[in-house]
C-alpha cells in the first residue's frame, strides 16, 4: 500500500514517456523518499525489490506491453529473485532504476535490474518473473506472440548461472505438496 500513489505516478508518467521495445532497457529516474527508509536513515533493503517493480513496470509500459497483458487479464508475478548490495542509497538521494530482460527459458522471463546513483551500481538484482491468468500460467509463447512484442533478439542468451540458481531454490509448484520440515 506504502506505494501505491508512487506506481499509480509512475504509470501515468511512463505511458506519456518515449516509446521502448520490450528487449531495451527503460532508466526510470526516482529520489529516495522517507517512506523508502528504515530506522538507519537509509534505503531498507526489502524496498529495493518493490522499487524495483516500478522498474519493471516502466519498461512494460513503454513497450505497450502493459496495456495488451491487462486486456487480456494477466498479471505479473515475482517466482524468483536475487540481488547484492554495494552501498546504500540516502533520504532524498537521487537515483535511476535500470531494467532489462536479460533472457528467458521454459518458464520465466528474467530481467537484469541495477539501481544506479551518481554513475555506480549500489545494488544489482536478478528478478524471474511471470504472468499468470484466472486460468493459471501464461506460457511464453503466448506472451511473444502478443503483437507488442518484437522478436526476440539472437544475441539473447540467458547466463548458465541462472539455470542452476533457478533450478537450486525452486520449490514445488503450487498444485504439488510442499510440507514444512525442517
Amino acid at each position: 500500500m506504502h506505494l501505491l500513489l508512487r506506481t499509480i505516478l509512475m504509470l501515468f508518467r511512463s505511458a506519456r514517456s518515449s516509446a521502448l521495445s520490450i528487449w531495451g532497457t527503460s532508466s526510470l529516474p526516482m529520489k529516495v523518499l522517507p517512506t523508502d527508509v528504515d530506522i538507519a536513515v537509509h534505503v531498507n533493503n526489502g524496498m529495493y525489490f518493490s522499487l524495483m517493480d516500478l522498474g519493471r513496470f516502466d519498461l512494460m509500459v513503454r513497450a505497450g506491453v502493459w496495456k495488451a497483458m491487462r486486456k487480456r487479464g494477466w498479471t505479473p508475478v515475482v517466482a524468483s529473485q536475487t540481488i547484492s548490495y554495494r552501498k546504500s542509497l540516502q533520504l532524498w538521494q537521487r537515483f535511476t532504476i535500470e531494467s532489462k530482460i536479460i533472457g528467458l527459458d521454459e518458464k520465466a522471463i528474467y530481467f537484469e535490474q541495477r539501481v544506479v546513483a551518481d554513475g555506480e551500481i549500489y545494488a544489482r538484482a536478478y528478478i524471474a518473473t511471470r504472468l499468470v491468468s484466472k486460468k493459471g500460467p501464461v506460457t511464453n509463447e503466448e506472451i511473444l506472440a502478443l503483437p507488442e512484442v518484437d522478436s526476440v533478439p539472437n544475441d539473447l542468451a540467458l547466463p548458465e548461472w541462472l539455470h542452476e540458481w533457478r533450478e537450486n531454490i525452486a520449490l514445488p509448484g503450487a498444485r504439488k505438496p510442499a510440507p514444512h520440515q525442517w
